[in-house]
């Protein structure tokens, strides 16, 4: 434990913040544009007015900034010669940016894998499988080398259909799986329709991230059904800044690795702090990452803030998005709210939503994949939102399956 009150955590972040920006100041061109327009021309700074006098940084604008200086922008600390890591985001809310690390900043990003490790129980000489393609995204190259560096025996699953990468798991006698909480599903359900036995395999963990599937309740129960023995274990984080959260002792929410974030949940609409078990949007900044550092960063994750045992705990995990919310009818509704409605009903093994948009109205309507009456879907999405949605069954195999981030709205 690095710190036993929150008090001896704010001295450790006050000095983590002093020293990011003795780097960054008059290094960084990104930040000391924008540090000096609000009138800091210093590392001195208190974290009582950090809020204060810090703006706070948005995609948008860092996105605009490679545009502008293309083709890694301006917020990097170092001359590039220094960075040795390459990643790129997702795309999965815009058009793909650039993200690079040095050896220090990468470094900083494995620590905090490891902590996710530790809280896990994951155990050095584990038989770690990651079910990726290991493309430019940071967090499958991030996890595999923090597995190898705690000791574990680790396994890319790039290339690799899901039956080989099953059977691959069976002939190692995998204990970890790592993918998103989507793939879970679909593999175990490719593992009963081939007829091989998850309980051969002995998993004891999944670790799964990039969706908010693991943190809720219905998602979780079919993934741990389809693999008995396994607990399902949750985390979260972002190419932008890293690994930043684990799954709480008891599975009611994720605990923000304070030690490395200046972690902040703020209305998303005054900026202004929320009381602890309101909702607001996660504000983050990065106290490790020095080559490409984000500072009072608007992640766009929705979470409800509570201390417990002196360290912050998003109750439920990561809520929803901002810009992934949709009003159906005068309801705000959220993918989460949606997935975690859907996998209640029993049968269900794969789902679509289609969004229409017309004139000033949006309409919704799903399409559902499995051994399962779409009425018993339309009833249990009009007793939780209080509206009627259409939902109309699909031939088995038909709908997509994913192995990165599900992409199952569609907006037409």
């Amino acid at each position: 434990m690095l710190w036993n009150t929150r008090n001896e955590l704010r001295d450790l972040q006050q000095v983590a913040i002093q020293r990011l920006f003795e780097e960054v100041i008059g290094r960084n061109a990104f930040y000391t544009r924008k540090l000096e327009a609000a009138g800091v021309f210093g590392s001195a700074i208190d974290l009582e007015e950090f809020a204060e006098k810090i703006p706070f940084t948005s995609r948008r604008e860092w996105t605009q900034d490679q545009v502008d200086h293309p083709p890694y922008g301006t917020n990097l600390t170092y001359p590039v010669r220094q960075y040795t890591r390459y990643c790129q985001t997702s795309g999965s809310t815009g058009k793909p940016m650039k993200w690079l690390d040095t050896n220090a900043s990468w470094a900083w990003m494995l620590d905090n894998w490891k902590r996710v490790y530790k809280a896990a129980g994951i155990e050095s000489g584990s038989k770690m499988f990651f079910a990726f393609s290991f493309g430019p995204f940071l967090g499958f190259w991030t996890a595999y080398e923090a597995a190898t560096r705690y000791g574990c025996l680790a396994m890319p699953g790039g290339g690799m259909s899901s039956i080989n990468r099953l059977h691959v798991m069976i002939e190692n006698e995998v204990d970890v799986l790592c993918c998103t909480p989507t793939y879970a599903i679909h593999l175990g359900e490719a593992a009963l329709e081939a007829g091989i036995d998850l309980k051969a395999i002995g998993l004891k963990c999944i670790i799964v991230a990039g969706e908010p599937g693991g943190s809720i309740p219905a998602t979780r129960r079919v993934i741990e059904e389809l693999w008995p023995g396994a607990r399902v274990f949750d985390h979260h984080g972002m190419t932008e800044v890293g690994p930043v959260t684990y799954e709480s002792e008891d599975a009611s929410g994720l605990m923000v690795m304070e030690e490395a974030y200046f972690a902040e949940v703020v209305d998303p609409d005054t900026g202004e702090p929320v009381s602890e078990g309101e909702t607001g949007e996660l504000i983050l900044t990065t106290l490790g990452r020095l080559g490409s550092p984000l500072i009072r960063y608007r992640t766009g994750d929705l979470v409800r803030p509570t201390i417990r045992d002196e360290r912050m705990l998003l109750v439920g995990g990561i809520l929803g998005r901002l810009d992934d919310m949709v009003i159906i009818k005068g309801v705000n509704v959220f993918p989460a709210a949606i997935e975690e409605i859907v996998r209640a009903v029993p049968g269900v093994s794969e789902y679509q939503v289609i969004v229409s948009q017309t004139g000033a109205m949006a309409d919704m309507r799903l399409v559902v994949e499995g051994d399962v009456n779409p009425a018993d879907v339309e009833l249990a999405l009009a007793e939780n939102l209080s509206m009627r949605i259409k939902v109309s069954l699909a031939d088995q195999g038909t709908l997509p399956r994913f192995e990165m981030k599900a992409k199952r709205w569609i907006y037409e």
